[in-house]
């Protein structure tokens, strides 16, 4: 007798944030100490006051990361502030590394010790610890895994799905930066393989390369943001680009949103950079990423309070039509938000 066929969903049909739903809806919350699990920036244990967070990340080679233009200090430290940035988005402190590597014949010991100091420099400046992890051999390229441990009060952690009504949308620094930076370093990298003899041409543009080789968290932002005591209803951060973490935000909170277009920090570099490519900036702040900077909600009631605050962008604000995400042009005219992120 034939087998029946299972009709199977393509993971290019789910998309970054379709799937990590499609998984979390068959992992139940096993136990009373487990209150977060997949789902949200980082799974979240608790024991007394404290909620201890854990979130992983993995890199690999030829998908995040080009060994042509990417040094392997710099690879060392960015792995650590993608496996730290989902535990500053669920407003917590990053305690402990566990660093897994599979590195395969081509590489030499020394080049090890390059990305452990990009690692030990990311770990002393951030305040976490190396607490272990392993190494094995890769017959496909270079692999790095970080799981990244936090804490945080259990009345102040932070998930995505609090956003509210009226409530104002926030991002820290500026976005698209690292996005222009890969642009520029993808086709300087690509005329240099060609064999023309042409040198890369990169002077001028120190910081959007920096932005996507060794990018940085905007710890003193989230700092003033306590410090001021402003209460954020809802976080997540922007390691994929605007869109999909704006609908994973909005997707959790059950709301929908209207963004201006006018209101999204974009640096003078990064927009120079966009023009070259004949490429419209925003275009690499909703399906970019490696930014690393964090999008959250606040009271509108809490709009004089952020004014005072540097490094804050006000964009958009949470409506209450769940599903229906909009972006409003100079014009004044309205486009949908759409976006699945990885995947796409």
């Amino acid at each position: 007798m034939e087998k029946e066929k299972k009709n199977l969903t393509p993971i290019s049909k789910l998309g970054r944030y379709g799937l990590s739903e499609y998984l979390s809806s068959s992992f139940p919350l096993p136990s009373e100490t487990l209150i977060l699990g997949p789902g949200d920036d980082a799974a979240a244990f608790t024991a007394d006051e404290e909620v201890t967070l854990i979130s992983s990340d993995l890199l690999l080679e030829g998908t995040h990361f080009n060994l042509v233009y990417t040094p392997l200090t710099h690879l060392g430290y960015k792995s650590v502030i993608r496996g730290i940035s989902d535990i500053y988005a669920m407003g917590g402190i990053p305690r402990h590394l566990m660093v897994n590597i599979g590195i395969g014949s081509r590489f030499a010991a020394e080049h090890i010790d390059e990305i452990y100091a990009g690692i030990t420099k990311a770990c002393r400046k951030y305040g976490c610890d190396i607490a272990g992890g392993d190494l094995s051999s890769s017959v496909n390229g270079l692999i790095i895994s970080i799981t990244a441990t936090g804490s945080v009060r259990k009345d102040r952690i932070i998930r995505r799905s609090g956003a509210l009504n009226n409530d104002i949308l926030c991002v820290t620094g500026d976005l698209g930066a690292a996005y222009m930076g890969l642009q520029l370093l993808e086709r300087e990298c690509h005329i240099f393989e060609s064999g023309k003899g042409q040198q890369p041409q990169l002077t001028g543009h120190e910081y959007i390369i920096g932005r996507e080789l060794k990018p940085e968290i905007p710890v003193s932002t989230l700092n003033s943001l306590t410090e001021e005591s402003i209460p954020i209803s809802s976080m997540t951060d922007i390691s994929d680009g605007l869109a999909p973490s704006l609908l994973s935000l909005c997707k959790a909170s059950k709301k929908g949103c209207r963004l201006f277009y006018d209101k999204i920090p974009v640096d003078t570099e990064t927009a120079s950079m966009a023009e070259e490519f004949n490429m419209d900036p925003v275009t690499g702040v909703f399906g970019g990423g490696d930014d690393f900077e964090f999008l959250f909600t606040v009271p509108v009631s809490e709009y004089e309070a952020l004014s005072r605050i540097k490094g804050i962008s006000m964009i958009g604000h949470i409506t209450p039509d769940d599903g229906i995400y909009k972006l409003v042009l100079p014009d004044q005219q309205e486009i949908d938000i759409t976006s699945r992120g990885w995947g796409e």
